[in-house]
């Protein structure tokens, strides 16, 4: 049960992350800079979590001993997204996502260099099957004109995510509360994009109330809920399984393209779809799959006298 949770913990977490586009897209087209939208994501998304928390009454306690830790996961968050950020001025927003969609092979390169954590052949080809899905989601044709130093920026992006996901899912702070460990890394977080408006040129200003309403959704939706359910998945089905688990996010950025911002929906982006859905089946039948191949070897193997 407690597995069949984390699959459904880290679908949320993917399909919420994926909802970004549709709220970033019409601040952008607003004026707003990356930098500031981000900063105001991370203080919206902290004070939402506080505010749960004190609903439910939790509490706010951490240990002094925490606190390099918080700052290490924030450390890694931002600079994902900055990475990210920052690629897109070298490359197209969909091949730079393909690029990013590499933190699941990070994840399980980490976690088999530093706690000899090994992935089964199910997992590899499922790797392997998201990433051409995400490919064909995020590629215009075969036409593809790559900038080496724009594709080592995003590559840092997908390893920042990859290392967020395994010190969320080896170090003590695994087992805190989800709210707490999001909250507090949150709080480092804007402080770190703080820092970088207040040496970059300062804070812009919310242009009106439906960017306040966008923004809000954006810091509650694909931040709070996201990282919520993506600390809960790491939690049951380790850092490996939920990272692959993320390529239900650009399906959902691309179903928000199609039906909400009125973009071509093409075939190869439907074999992409699909290739997706195969992997992240693959995920969750992994235990399945592997049964059922050994009893067929079983079966057909020849028995010697």
């Amino acid at each position: 049960m407690n597995r069949l949770k984390g699959f459904f913990y880290g679908i949320i977490t993917s399909v919420t992350f994926g909802l970004i586009p549709l709220f970033t897209l019409p601040l952008m087209q607003q004026g707003m800079k990356f930098d500031s939208i981000l900063f105001y994501r991370f203080v919206l998304a902290t004070v939402a979590l506080g505010i749960m928390m004190v609903v439910k009454k939790e509490s706010f306690r951490v240990s002094w001993k925490d606190v390099p830790l918080f700052i290490l996961l924030a450390f890694f968050y931002t600079a994902s997204a900055m990475f990210l950020f920052w690629g897109y001025d070298f490359m197209g927003a969909g091949v730079a996502t393909t690029i990013h969609f590499t933190y699941p092979v990070f994840v399980t390169l980490l976690m088999l260099a530093l706690f000899r954590e090994k992935a089964s052949w199910v997992t590899w080809l499922a790797i392997a099957l998201a990433v051409c899905g995400v490919s064909r989601l995020s590629m215009e044709g075969s036409d593809l004109t790559l900038d080496v130093l724009g594709v080592g920026i995003v590559l840092l992006s997908a390893i920042g995510y990859a290392s967020y996901i395994v010190v969320v899912n080896k170090s003590r702070l695994k087992g805190m509360d989800s709210r707490k460990l999001a909250f507090y890394v949150f709080i480092f977080t804007t402080l770190m994009f703080g820092g970088k408006l207040w040496i970059g040129g300062g804070l812009q200003p919310v242009p009106d109330t439906w960017a306040w309403g966008n923004l809000i959704l954006l810091a509650v939706l694909p931040t709070v809920i996201s990282n919520i359910t993506l600390l809960l998945a790491v939690r049951h089905i380790g850092g490996t399984l939920t990272s692959i688990l993320g390529a239900m996010e650009p399906v959902t950025a691309v179903c928000i393209g199609a039906f909400v911002f009125g973009e071509r929906f093409t075939a190869q982006e439907g074999v992409g779809i699909v290739l997706i859905l195969i992997a992240v089946s693959m995920i969750i039948l992994t235990g399945t799959i592997r049964r059922t191949l050994s009893s067929f070897v079983r079966k057909i193997r020849p028995r010697h006298a």
